[in-house]
């Protein structure tokens, strides 16, 4: 399961849940990269997902060969109008995925999609400094370091930090974002 000719990255739809669900639970039981430590419903994965769409903002899913091996999103960084040009991506890969290039083709497309959609920065905050895959994969996008939370998560009886990168997208800070946005 490599990326390859065969991967399609593409919106994600209704009929890819039960994929994104099943992701993420892994994520949540088995990883630090989320601080989650109950892995949602497939409604709720549900509710979430059309929380992003609503918004206007992308859900992609990496398929590959049919089966969707990765899901990306970006949501506001947080719920307050001055925030609205700055978003927070999120990538979760099937563990069967990972260390094969599609965190880094799923990024790259989100970046892209965020831009065409007038964001501004993008932030990564990922769990556990220890996420080596995590962090490399936002640094070859062109992220950067910007700070870490010392031990800001309790997870599997050990504290976690998370670590935060951040990238401009399009013209970034150089210019004021257009009138009524």
């Amino acid at each position: 399961m490599s990326a390859n000719a065969a991967t399609l990255l593409r919106p994600s739809a209704a009929a890819d849940l039960s994929a994104i669900t099943a992701i993420y639970a892994d994520a949540v039981l088995t990883g630090t990269g989320t601080f989650e430590l109950e892995a949602p419903a497939e409604a709720e994965m549900a509710r979430r997902r059309d929380d992003v769409l609503s918004k206007g903002l992308p859900w992609l899913v990496a398929e590959v060969d049919g089966q969707v091996l990765g899901y990306a999103y970006a949501n506001h960084f947080r719920p307050r109008l001055a925030y609205r040009f700055c978003l927070e991506d999120s990538i979760y890969l099937h563990r069967d995925a990972r260390g094969r290039g599609l965190g880094s083709l799923l990024l790259a497309e989100l970046i892209g999609r965020c831009e065409a959609a007038g964001a501004r920065q993008m932030l990564a905050v990922i769990g556990d400094s220890a996420n080596a895959g995590s962090i490399g994969v936002h640094r070859r996008l062109g992220f950067e370091h910007v700070g870490v939370m010392k031990s800001a998560g309790w997870k599997f009886d050990r504290w976690l930090d998370v670590v935060i990168m951040q990238r401009s997208l399009g013209p970034g800070d150089g210019k004021a974002p257009d009138a009524g946005r």
